[in-house]
């Protein structure tokens, strides 16, 4: 909202470089059978070698309940 400062007011940030009040950031988590968690495979980038890493342990037929992807948004403000 243009008319409130919390949304325009902009913050001196010291670690999240890049990023403004008032925008909206998207966080996402990756789960898959085929990832390696706990292991240090589990955090690789790209995305898809941590994820799938171990593809053969999917059932094409069954995708929807072995991968997902959980999502988080974030609206900055200055409060």
């Amino acid at each position: 909202n243009q008319y409130h400062a919390k949304f325009t007011t902009e913050y001196n940030w010291k670690h999240c470089v890049g990023m403004h009040v008032g925008e909206t950031y998207e966080v996402h988590w990756p789960h898959s059978l085929a990832g390696d968690c706990g292991t240090p495979n589990q955090y690789q980038t790209p995305f898809y070698d941590g994820v799938f890493c171990n593809a053969g342990r999917l059932d094409l037929t069954k995708l929807p309940e072995q991968i997902a992807v959980q999502a988080q948004v974030f609206t900055i403000v200055n409060d």
